[in-house]
Parts: C-alpha cells; structure tokens; sequence
C-alpha cells in the first residue's frame, strides 16, 4: 500500500480546484452576487438555499444545514470516501496523487493489510477442507455463492494453525499481534486468537481486510469473538458488511443496520443486500456518518427482547446529532425472541421486507418510548413530556425536521407553539455579572462569544490572521476555546495565503470539524477589510476577561479563608485592572 496523502498535496488541490465547477457540473448554479446559488441536491426544496461561495471554497445550504469544502460535496453526493474524492478531484485537474513515503515507514500497516489479506485466504481454504464447518453454514441456510461473496471462512482446531501459515521469526510475530491474530503468552510465545470458528473478515471501504469476526461452532463461548482495537481497525467506525452492500447496489435507497454477521449474511442469500452490523459496539457518530454518506435513509433493525431496545433507543439519541433535512432514521422492532436471522429463515424475503416496509420513524419512536414514561391523560403528565422531550429536541441540529418535530410536541402535550418554544429554550446562562462577560459579545457587529467570534473570524478570512495583533497572555486564557484559536493563529501565521477551504480541510478528521462548518454557515457581519482589526480587539478582550474571571475566583476564595503568598501576589497584580473588588484579607 502506498504511503498517506502528504498535506501540502491536499493543500494546493483544495486551492487549486473551482469549487463552483465541482459542484456546477453537478447541480445547476445561478450567479447572486459573489456566490452562486441553487436548489439543495441534498433535500427537496422548491426555493434555492443552496450557496456556493468561490472565493471561501464552501458551500451551504441554509435549508438542512449540509455545508462543506469540495472534497466535501464529493463525499455527500458521489458517496465517496476521502481519499477517493481526493483522487477525483485530482483527476480533474490532470494530477497524480503522491503518497508520502515517510509517512509510509512511519505507519507500517502496509504488511499488516497484506498479512490479514494471507489469513483471510488461510480461513477460506480451510473451510472448503471441514465438512462440520461446511455443514453448520448449510444448517444456517447459507449457500456457497454467499460464503464466497463475504469472504467466509473457518478457523480450525488447534493453537498455532495459523501460525504455521508465516515464517518464523520475531518480527512476523509482532506484525501477527499487532493485527490481532496472535495472542502472547505469559510466558512467551504465542497462539492463535481464532480457533474452532467461522470466520467473518471485516473490510474496509477498499475491499482490504482490516480484522475478523468469529462464530463459535457449538456452544462454546464467547458466542462472537472480535479481533481488538488495532492500527487497521477502529470498532466504533468501522461497520460489518458496508463494503459487500456497495458492492451489490450503485445507489442505495437505504441501508438496514443490525446486530450479527450472521444476519448480514443470512439476509443477503435471501436477497437482500443492503445490510451491515455494528461490531459489538453501540452505534456511533462515526458509523452515521458513514451510513449516510452511502444513503439518505438508515433504518436499525434489533432483537425483539430489551436488549434490543435499549440498544435502539441508544441509536436514536446518537442519531439526532447527525439528523437533518434530507436524512431519515427509521427502527423495525422484531416478536420477542427473534433476530432477522431467525425470522427471515421463517418468513422468507417477502415478508421481511413488508416489515421494513412498516418501520417506526423516528419522530414516532422518540414520541412513543417518552409518553411511556408519564402519564400524558393529565396536565401534570404533559407538561412532563415536554420536559422530557426538550434535551433531544435540542441535539437537532436547525432546520426543517427539528421545526416539524417541535410542532409535533406542540400538538402532543396540547399548547401552541409560540407558548412552547420558549418553555423549550436553553436556560439562561446564571453565572456571575464578572464571569458572564468573559462570554457575551459587546457590540462588535458579531453574534456569540468573544471565542466563537474570534474563531469564526479566523476561518471567514484566514489570510488576516497573521495581521492581528496577539495579545501577551493568550496562551494563559482558560476559556473553552481558547486553544483552538491559539491552533488557527498558528496555521495562519505558518501560511500567511491559507484560504478558508484548506484550513477546514485541515480538520477533516477532528472532533471541532461539525462545529466549525457550521460557523462558516452562518452570515459574516463584519467585512475583510477590517477582520484584522476585530479580531485583535476580540482577542484583547479574551485576554482581558480572563483575567476578570481569575480574580473573582481569588476574591471568592479570599471570602472562604485566607490566599497563599502567590495567590496574594496575583491578586495585587490582578487588582490592578479590577481595583474595586477588594483587598486580601
């Protein structure tokens, strides 16, 4: 495998591209000023809201709230994964993609995939040589076309089968535990982790296997055994059978999500093919991503016991986060008892499909599963369901699906919606008059906190980043934040010409990326030409409160004792900018 993408590479790709033509090409653009707009492609709207910005190489729609760089657009409408959109794009432009080959060395999963790769070959061989093996998959009316088109294997009896398959030498074997195939002994040595098993191989977006799965023959246990946490594979991103389902579908009307590798695999030899399996992990942020990357709809499909359903209520709190116009999530409960697996063999393809037909969406699961847990005949019980319903609604992100689900409470508890919106409202923040300034904007023709408006400054225009002046004392601040603001300035002092797409391209794989996406969503009051000068006040103040907030903490810990030698220093230093507060004691 050739090494990662050097960054400078996705740099000037992103620089280089016309996000106007990237997305033109694929959707019809009109000209409104310096940006264009259009019609969203990610949900049905009859009036455009869909903005593509040329000169901060973003797009936004303020419908559903979709928003990124090219490389991002690529992603959402082509289905693609990162480095592919990258390969896309580069193609348009005539390039070849280099591969850092230091980056290569670094990161040595190279002869990792090509040794889960061997394995996974062993695993199918034999297989086709244990005819107990053979006949468990027949018994769980599997046929050979499946077991082929999922790579199924068999891990035999015995401690160094697999181990055989390799030369003998030290740095085999720690490639072999570094993969998670081998297990070291206490005393030395190792053997295999897979024994007496069916083999599920695991792929990744490419087709290469990153890890297995194993079903026990018999009634051994565990049940399941998964490969662990290794360089090639990360659970609570990776999902069972999403390859194979791309594979069998170019466009995907929706993906079913189970529990087992067994149901993906039983529901594909009954003909259907759009299902993949969590990993023995609850559903994550990640796995959404991915799913709806593929698809617009996801619907989870679970044991009808309560496990089952604790599970699927996990899901959909999970889910809330990444739900906006465009996007659906729906649950198919199953009889007590049952599994696809089971009920497919039983019912047949038909029949299943009828269920999934008749899945709950999740406006209705979410309403159904909280008026269990009050009594909404009374007034009392109502008011309760608000209460109760009022933290998820506030994990949807704006939009029209929040708006419909908030007027969906509004006609379940029997109150208008302009009485409950407020009663739906965050709290008012109830901190201290001196801490509270350290976080409410003062007229700098920004909305938000002096951090957000300093970060949202620093990806608006970049380029003036380096022009600001950074006040001593930035490093010390402790407001949440600070730290990216610190990370930006940084960046933009190293590449004075950074634009706004390759600096959120920088984030692509961090946490922060949603939420600076969505800064860059919203409307910019202040103009480039004095960005510099904003942002420098903006940072001054930041500066300025966070001394404020240190010296009520002093003053508040003067009142319950007595300060420390140092503390007394700093607080005389700190008095200074705040001289009516006190004298220590």
């Amino acid at each position: 495998m050739a090494g990662r993408i050097p960054q400078d590479f996705i740099d000037d790709l992103v620089q280089r591209v016309d996000i106007v033509e990237i997305v033109g090409s694929r959707v019809q653009l009109k000209k409104a000023g310096r940006e264009y707009k259009a019609c969203c492609p990610f949900h049905d709207e009859k009036s455009p809201s869909f903005t593509v910005s040329p000169d901060k190489g973003f797009y936004h729609c303020f419908g559903c709230g979709a928003h990124g760089t090219a490389v991002g657009f690529l992603m959402e409408y082509e289905r693609l994964e990162f480095v592919d959109a990258i390969e896309d794009l580069a193609h348009h432009l005539g390039l070849k993609v280099p591969r850092d080959e230091q980056a290569k060395e670094s990161t040595p999963l190279a002869p990792l995939y090509e040794l889960l790769g061997k394995a996974a070959a062993f695993y199918t061989q034999a297989l086709r040589e244990d005819s107990k093996a053979i006949s468990y998959l027949k018994s769980r009316g599997l046929d050979g076309e499946t077991a082929l088109s999922f790579g199924l294997g068999y891990a035999p009896a015995g401690w160094d089968n697999l181990l055989r398959q390799f030369p003998d030498n030290d740095a085999t074997r720690r490639q072999l535990l570094s993969a998670g195939m081998v297990i070291q002994r206490d005393n030395g040595g190792y053997y295999d982790r897979f024994r007496e098993r069916i083999m599920f191989p695991i792929r990744d977006s490419r087709g290469r296997v990153i890890a297995f799965g194993g079903r026990v023959l018999g009634s051994g246990e565990p049940k399941y055994l998964n490969s662990p946490e290794t360089p090639t594979f990360h659970k609570g991103r990776e999902l069972y059978g999403l390859y194979e389902t791309r594979e069998a579908h170019r466009k995907l009307e929706c993906i079913l999500v189970v529990e087992g590798y067994v149901d993906v695999v039983s529901l594909a030899c009954k003909g259907i093919r759009n299902v993949v399996a969590t990993l023995g992990t609850a559903t994550t942020p990640d796995h959404l991503r991915r799913l709806f990357r593929a698809t617009h709809e996801v619907i989870f499909c679970f044991d009808g016991d309560r496990a089952g359903r604790d599970a699927a209520w996990r899901a959909l709190q999970t889910g809330l986060g990444e739900i906006r116009d465009g996007r659906q999530l729906r649950f198919l409960f199953l009889p007590d008892g049952e599994d696809p697996d089971s009920l497919v063999q039983q019912e047949g393809s038909e029949m299943f499909l009828k269920r999934l037909s008749a899945s709950m969406p999740l406006s209705d699961y979410l309403m159904s599963h909280m008026k269990e847990q009050t009594d909404t005949s009374n007034m009392d019980g109502r008011a309760r369901l608000a209460e109760l319903v009022k933290p998820l609604l506030n994990k949807l992100p704006q939009g029209v699906y929040r708006e419909m689900l908030t007027e969906r409470l509004a006609e379940e508890v029997g109150l208008k919606r302009n009485l409950l919106e407020p009663v739906l409202a965050e709290p008012a923040d109830t901190r201290p008059a001196l801490r509270r300034s350290a976080t409410t904007s003062r007229s700098s023709g920004l909305r938000g906190t002096l951090v957000k408006q300093a970060i949202a400054l620093l990806l608006h225009y970049p380029s003036q980043a380096s022009k600001a002046n950074h006040p001593a004392g930035l490093p010390q601040a402790t407001q949440r934040g600070v730290s990216l603001i610190l990370e930006l300035l940084e960046i933009a002092r190293q590449h004075p010409n950074i634009t706004t797409a390759i600096l959120l391209e920088r984030f692509r794989d961090r946490p922060e990326k949603p939420h600076l996406e969505q800064l860059l969503g919203e409307e910019m009051l202040v103009t480039e030409q004095l960005a510099a000068q904003v942002l420098a006040d903006n940072l001054t103040r930041i500066v300025s409160d966070a001394k404020r907030i240190r010296l009520e903490e002093l003053v508040e810990k003067m009142t319950g004792g007595s300060l420390s030698a140092d503390e007394k220093a700093e607080f005389l230093q700190l008095q200074k900018i705040e001289p009516n507060l006190g004298n220590p004691a």
